[in-house]
């Protein structure tokens, strides 16, 4: 958990959805058979970049934001708390969870109408993305119950005025969803920005492309992917230190 969790990071860094010390991505530790402690999970340590993170360096808290790795020097930012908690404490089939703050997908969320069906990108979000109305720095807990009820059933959400927020049953599954939701969100500017008339595919294309993207969603199908990925990470093998 704790190498893919940082090849993870290594990839966000790779395909340039950083933020430089800010934004997060947390994995929840598997429970252990010996009936060890249940709600922890694994996040960055405050201050490291994303191409940084190495296994070791994670840091393993618990619902209550404290650090519970012995000896861990490392901190962890308020608001990652914040957001990842009350997703891991309401969605325990989700492992991963991941929140950018990219360049396409502020802006996406500063546009009223959102997330528009105009590429096969962002089809696959059709029916299936969530939104969040902006509060300010996420450091207020009470905002953990908000967060919950307008993600509902979905695994993709658009923080508005913010950023983008997804979570996988693997992290796999939560690469594939950030992956392709920024790319929709980097498609949407790009036609908005060249001034012409948008195409919209007919209300049943749409639905029947969401469907064939989440019908069956096919774990395997993530899995080869991320492989796929990881690839990407051969000149760097440090992270798994």
């Amino acid at each position: 958990m704790r190498c893919d969790l940082a090849a993870l990071y290594r990839l966000i860094a790779h395909h340039r959805m950083t933020d430089l010390i800010y934004t997060h991505i947390s994995a929840r530790v598997p429970k252990s058979q010996d009936g060890g402690p249940e709600h922890q999970f694994l996040i960055n340590p405050y201050g490291v970049l994303f191409h940084e993170i190495t296994a070791s360096s994670l840091v393993k808290i618990d619902l209550e934001g404290k650090v519970v790795d012995p000896g861990a020097t490392g901190v962890v930012n308020a608001a990652g708390f914040t957001i990842h908690s009350a997703i891991h404490m309401a969605r325990p089939e989700l492992a991963c969870v991941v929140h950018t703050h990219t360049e396409a997908g502020i802006a996406v969320s500063a546009q009223r109408h959102g997330l528009l069906p105009i590429s096969q990108h962002a089809l696959k979000f059709y029916g299936h993305l969530a939104y969040h109305d902006y509060e300010g720095i996420a450091l207020e807990l009470d905002e953990r119950e908000r967060l919950v009820r307008d993600l509902g059933p979905h695994k993709a959400m658009i923080l508005r005025n913010h950023g983008l927020l997804v979570a996988g049953r693997t992290i796999a599954e939560a690469f594939n969803l950030i992956y392709y939701l920024e790319r929709a969100c980097q498609a949407q500017i790009s036609a908005l920005a060249g001034g012409s008339e948008l195409v919209l595919p007919p209300e049943e294309v749409r639905l029947r492309t969401a469907a064939q993207f989440n019908g069956g969603a096919s774990l395997a199908h993530c899995d080869m992917a991320w492989n796929a990925a990881l690839r990407l990470l051969a000149g760097s093998p440090d992270w798994r230190v």
